[in-house]
């Protein structure tokens, strides 16, 4: 036994070792799983973080297209009917609701919403459930989450300057489209889905937070300033 090194299978290495100690990768897409190690080649999973928001982002916008459905509804049977978001001359989803630009396809548009996020809950089911997509499905979901979000930011920009009214529901369905495409942005440049620079790479993993924060409080600043003189009122 003298001089001879004891064998033994290798250790794995930690996450931590993996990254060198370096634990800022967000945890909403953290990936590394054996299920990614062990499945066939091409296919992409995702960490359960990022899973659970694609679900719970997804539920909440089936819950605001699906009451913004109803008070339509409410509406078209009694056009004096006062939706309960209806708080004041500012939060008015009533205005909303009766504007050309909530039917810019034809048909109501949290339609479209009771599809789209519809689709985004069962992706993200299916990932919890350890499903793995190819590069251009995740191509696709980044694609469609950055329409949804570029349609929310012209609805934004039509009810803060054209109809000059706010709908509760209608910002909530902002505020979780915006997390929707950046976070799946982040997934898809941690693996190499969109091309980036190792030094772009690091900055978006580690301070994955920062844009999301930033775009809110760019939208609560217009918000603010449009109707600063009848938030003023009210202090």
């Amino acid at each position: 036994m003298n001089g001879v090194a004891a064998t033994g299978p290798a250790l794995s290495p930690t996450p931590r070792d993996r990254r060198n100690g370096d634990m800022t990768t967000t945890a909403l897409d953290d990936v590394s799983t054996d299920d990614d190690r062990a499945s066939g080649p091409g296919t992409i999973g995702s960490g359960r973080g990022y899973a659970l928001l694609l679900v719970i982002t997804g539920a909440l916008g089936l819950l605001a297209a699906w009451v913004i459905t109803l008070d339509k509804f409410e509406l078209l049977k009694d056009p004096n009917y006062k939706p309960a978001c209806s708080l004041n001359p500012i939060v008015s989803c009533g205005n909303v609701m009766q504007s050309k630009q909530a039917e810019v396809f034809g048909f109501p548009n949290p339609l479209a919403g009771l599809v789209c996020f519809g689709v985004v809950v069962a992706i993200g089911t299916a990932l919890l459930a350890g499903g793995r997509f190819r590069r251009w499905y995740w191509i696709g979901l980044n694609i469609g989450t950055l329409l949804g979000t570029v349609f929310c930011m012209w609805l934004m920009s039509q009810s803060l300057y054209v109809i000059n009214s706010l709908c509760l529901w209608c910002t909530l369905t902002w505020m979780i489209t915006i997390l929707m495409f950046w976070y799946t942005t982040v997934h898809n440049i941690k693996h190499g889905i969109i091309p980036a620079p190792a030094g772009l790479r690091r900055t978006v993993l580690e301070f994955h937070w920062v844009v999301p924060v930033l775009w809110y409080g760019v939208i609560a600043l217009l918000i603010l300033t449009k109707w600063w003189s009848y938030w003023s009122s009210l202090i």
